[in-house]
């Protein structure tokens, strides 16, 4: 994992001083080390039954369509508010100064389905916490949640159902 997370680079300082900014654009630029992420992360859940991947604005998206096209699954898109054509559920969540709001549509996820949900990075957790609720609420089942990343000392895993988290490379 090594070769992968030295592909990555940080940028100091972004988006605000004192943050070293992990920038995945760099392993999915590289063709071979983005099929190689993608190949590792599906690898995990070949023969779970995912119905399916739920990816989470923006980069959520990149990840998640590829593991729904790897496994099988239908790939549905959690965005930011007004960005859904069609009825949606909302969910107001908590961040570390003020509040944030995402949307899935209603129709998204059957009750029962086998759900996993992907991002790219996980850090506080706040967001994935949400898209847990999100998807629970639609009466989802979910198998997991995955990212490319997760930044441990955050420690967000602690919001988000226990057992029910991998991330590929951990900083």
């Amino acid at each position: 994992m090594e070769d992968l997370k030295s592909i990555i680079r940080n940028i100091p300082d972004f988006p605000k001083k004192g943050i070293l900014f992990k920038d995945i654009t760099t392993l999915l630029a590289d063709a071979k080390s983005f099929q190689r992420m993608v190949d590792l992360l599906s690898h995990r859940y070949i023969g779970e039954k995912i119905d399916k991947v739920v990816g989470v604005e923006a980069r959520g998206f990149i990840i998640g369509a590829a593991l729904a096209y790897k496994l099988g699954a239908g790939i549905v898109l959690v965005r930011k508010p007004g960005k859904l054509p069609s009825e949606t559920f909302k969910k107001t969540y908590d961040l570390e100064y003020g509040t944030d709001t995402l949307e899935i549509h209603t129709d998204a996820i059957k009750k029962g389905e086998r759900i996993l949900i992907a991002d790219d990075l996980l850090a506080t957790g706040g967001t994935m916490g949400a898209v847990v609720d999100m998807v629970k609420e639609l009466g989802g089942e979910i198998v997991d949640c995955c990212f490319m990343a997760e930044l441990e000392f955050l420690e967000g895993k602690k919001k988000l159902p226990e057992g029910k988290c991998f991330s590929l490379l951990k900083f």
